[in-house]
């Protein structure tokens, strides 16, 4: 202990060189540690990844077969993307303006509305006038519903009118609807 108190400086020299070396054994024992139990943390977070992916390799066909079934049902349900939208929105009003008067609607007023283009469809529609019986409204609701590319109903807007008929006298139900239909047609 005399030699410490006599040899200050050098008794420090001694212990900053014993010491520097236990420095840097702790620091790269603890940035190991750090390592292994950053990697641990970091397996434990793939782990779960790999396994859904291990998943999905197993019913790759199976997802492969279920895709196809669903892009087959959409092609049923829209029309297809080669379609010009104008020539597409003619012949919609065509097809539906053949529906309502087979119901036995009138169509006084069809309009073919603007395209809108969305991110995966271009959403194509008519806008008619039709008057006529409850009964033929029915019906063409029905035949629209049974359109194949589906006829999608954006609204309607019934308003009643009573008329009399000539022959017996009695008030007969009538209505004249505002109907806008849309049909969507895929983007390439």
């Amino acid at each position: 202990m005399d030699w410490v108190r006599h040899h200050r400086r050098a008794a420090m020299l001694v212990g900053l060189t014993l010491l520097l070396p236990l420095y840097f054994y702790l620091s790269t024992l603890f940035g190991v540690i750090g390592l292994g139990l950053e990697y641990r943390s970091e397996k434990n977070r793939l782990e779960p990844r790999l396994a859904r992916l291990e998943g999905l390799l197993a019913k790759e066909s199976e997802l492969t077969e279920q895709s196809g079934a669903a892009s087959e049902a959409l092609r049923s349900q829209v029309y297809a993307d080669g379609q010009d939208p104008s020539a597409l929105a003619a012949a919609l009003q065509a097809d539906v303006r053949q529906i309502f008067a087979e119901a036995g609607l009138s169509v006084s007023n069809s309009q073919v509305m603007p395209v809108r283009q969305g991110e995966l469809f271009d959403q194509v529609a008519v806008k008619l006038t039709v008057s006529g019986s409850l009964p033929a409204l029915d019906a063409a609701l029905i035949g629209v519903a049974a359109h194949k590319p589906r006829l999608l109903v954006e609204s309607i807007d019934a308003f009643p009118a009573r008329t009399s008929s000539r022959n017996s006298g009695e008030e007969q139900q009538s209505l004249t609807a505002v109907i806008q239909l849309m049909v969507l047609r895929a983007l390439p």
